[in-house]
């Protein structure tokens, strides 16, 4: 076994990794940009090595520096993670020429399941499903709009060295084949310095199901069960469960099987993920393999109850396997959920900035937090935007739905925008409640995007009597403040304004014993907690039922957040109430005539200069972020006045990119 091993990756994966080899009592080495030099994983590594700048080819990607703090530190291996170098053919084969062990498959597997285009050719001649359509390399747009041709639309564009999401393309026609190639291989070469792109035949409604293989390098292979990782956005998965509840055990048994082969025909050690497309009539069809740790790995460790970093380690170590197939037991249902920073009210978009407030719910039997953030810490521009992975558990589909509801309700993050509360809305809706999921769910459920709308509380009441509670809370301790002039003391009165969603009504709150009386509209609440002030979460039962919810105090209003749901209340005297009624209401700036970048990231192409004519829907220009190329459209004609930024600049969310005026 290994006495020193180095993770030649970032945030939560590398905590994750490090865990583990803490427990097998292994020392780890961090490794880290300039950007994560305070970053998590540095300060819980026993060792770190500092190896470039943020930018991730000149630090995660450096093979050499990545070599080097393996050789300088003495690490014997290298756990990769997921993305940068884990599916990294050449990174793999320099480690063995240094005599370093690659805790992953071997070089063979890699080069053969990484080419998405090799990996699709060997799968059939392994005798497993494959989807229509062209494996040869696509050299044009011109060339991919004669494919899809022949093969009908609709089709997908996928970068052959691509994965997460990154350079891929549904197109419908031949004007968006044409755009889709043009994306896909710039994705492509961004994010993989590979620009190679194939297509195949788009199924309609799938699944998106993979299963989790494992072998060593005795020969051994076997099989872990399914994740269903149908709910995506724009090919990223959102929240990932273990077992499917589409699967019946014919159908699994038999993608189970086509797995192991897969495996077997490239000689595969170490964990593996084989993705498949599942129709509605349980038709599979091999999609790629990851020859990799998946994000999602935690709810197959959640239902075996096997810790699938350690068995890479015992791998790669030349341990033999500890179980059989037959040895495999899944038990109960788990759920993952990625949290991540970015806003999901403007279009996804994503955030970064510093993390004011995190709490995340605490760790039990039935809840995991996998992260690789803190309190204060910073989400970077430069890499993924993922917050944290969480991960419940439960004997029972449904109750492992109910522990996620009440863990996201308790997930507490300020500083930067997260989409905890589109998770809140996916949980609850009735569609994955009853499991009628696709990859095309979220397009049908939000066709035009993610709104305040689909955030309506179902009982906003609650809110308003514990925000009322609150205040009382607040205007008593007010109250009995020392130093107060004879016969001028505060009183806290009983009776109060409620301002919610801009209409006023009357409430009354009385303190009892544990708690407060609120009587509004017409009906009675008994409010009991035990919560102190500057607490984030109110817990505590309403009327006997309990409930958690957050609560911030923002000067003249309460901020409370229910369920995946917000309200701003404020609680006012009637005097007060009145008064606020004859405020004139700011109006915001006219920003028109500017085209403001929607996010913070990277000008990469700027398409139009002073003089331009410009046109509705036209491209103005390309801004990456994390990654992703995200092209910003005009939103109506005009011509371009003044250019305020240029190719090249950092910029900020709401940064003016160009001015232009009316053509009238």
């Amino acid at each position: 076994m290994f006495n020193k091993i180095l993770i030649a990756n970032r945030g939560e994966i590398a905590c994750r990794v490090i865990k583990t080899a803490r427990r097998m009592g292994i020392a780890t080495v961090a490794v880290y940009s300039d950007a994560d030099r305070d970053a998590l994983h540095v300060s819980m590594a026993d060792e770190a090595v500092h190896i470039g700048p943020p930018p991730s080819a000149q630090s995660y990607l450096d093979i050499n520096k990545i070599v080097k703090a393996c050789l300088d530190t003495g690490a014997q291996a290298v756990h990769p993670g997921y993305g940068f170098l884990s599916e990294n053919a050449a990174f793999a084969e320099r480690l063995a020429s240094e005599g370093i062990v690659f805790i992953g498959p071997n070089v063979h597997a890699i080069q053969s399941m990484g080419d998405k285009i090799t990996s699709k050719k060997l799968a059939h001649e392994a005798g497993v499903n494959t989807v229509p359509g062209c494996a040869d390399i696509i050299e044009s747009a011109d060339a991919a709009v004669r494919v899809a041709q022949q093969i009908g639309y609709p089709v997908m564009l996928k970068a052959s060295a691509g994965g997460g999401g990154k350079g891929m393309r549904t197109a419908s026609n031949d004007d968006e084949c044409r755009e889709g190639f043009e994306r896909a291989t710039g994705e492509a070469r961004t994010s993989f310095g590979d620009d190679r792109v194939f297509i195949e035949k788009f199924i309609v409604q799938p699944r998106h199901i993979e299963i989790q293989v494992v072998a060593d390098k005795h020969g051994n292979v076997i099989h872990l069960g399914e994740r269903e990782c149908s709910l995506q956005r724009r090919h990223q998965k959102v929240i990932e469960e273990a077992p499917s509840p589409f699967l019946n055990d014919e159908t699994r048994s038999a993608m189970g099987a086509q797995a192991v082969a897969l495996a077997r025909s490239v000689h595969y050690e170490s964990a593996g993920t084989v993705e498949f497309i599942v129709d509605r009539d349980h038709h599979f069809y091999f999609l790629e393999m990851n020859t990799r740790l998946q994000v999602e790995h935690p709810v197959t460790e959640f239902v075996t109850g096997l810790d699938l970093v350690e068995l890479m380690i015992r791998v790669a170590a030349g341990e033999v396997l500890p179980l059989a197939q037959s040895d495999v037991q899944l038990n109960g249902w788990a759920i993952e959920a990625r949290v991540y920073a970015e806003d999901p009210l403007r279009g996804f978009l994503p955030s970064i900035g510093r993390l004011v407030r995190y709490l995340a719910p605490p760790a039990s039997d039935t809840v995991r937090v996998d992260t690789g953030v803190f309190e204060g810490g910073e989400v970077s521009m430069h890499y993924d935007p993922m917050i944290a992975k969480l991960i419940t558990f439960g004997m029972t589909r449904d109750s492992a739905i109910d522990h996620m509801r009440e863990a996201l309700n308790e997930f507490y993050v300020r500083g930067v925008s997260h989409n905890i509360s589109f998770l809140s809305a996916l949980i609850e809706h009735s569609r994955f409640r009853k499991g009628d999921i696709s990859t095309n769910m979220i397009a049908e459920v939000y066709p035009d995007g993610f709104h305040p709308s689909d955030l309506v509380h179902d009982n906003p009441a609650l809110l308003i009597v514990v925000a009322a509670a609150i205040h009382r809370s607040y205007m008593d301790r007010a109250a009995g403040i020392s130093g107060q002039m004879p016969g001028y003391e505060q009183k806290a009165d009983d009776h109060w304004v409620i301002l919610f969603d801009g209409h006023p009504s009357l409430v009354e709150i009385r303190p009892v014993d544990g708690g407060h009386q609120v009587i509004y509209g017409s009906e009675s609440y008994l409010v009991l907690s035990d919560w102190q002030f500057g607490q984030p979460l109110f817990r505590g039962t309403v009327n006997g039922q309990l409930c958690c919810i957050q609560v911030e105090r923002r000067n003249l209003f309460y901020r409370l957040f229910h369920r995946g749901s917000q309200l701003d209340i404020m609680v006012l005297t009637a005097r007060a109430a009145e008064l606020l009624a004859c405020m004139p209401v700011k109006e915001p700036p006219d920003m028109s005539k500017f085209l403001l970048s929607p996010m913070p990231g990277l000008l990469t192409q700027l398409k139009v200069q002073p003089g331009s004519e410009v046109r509705s829907g036209q491209d103005l220009a390309v801004v990456e972020a994390m990654k992703m190329e995200n092209v910003l459209l005009a939103e109506q004609d005009g011509i371009v006045a003044k250019v305020l930024a240029n190719v090249g600049d950092t910029l900020a969310v709401d940064q003016p990119i160009l001015e232009y005026e009316s053509a009238n």
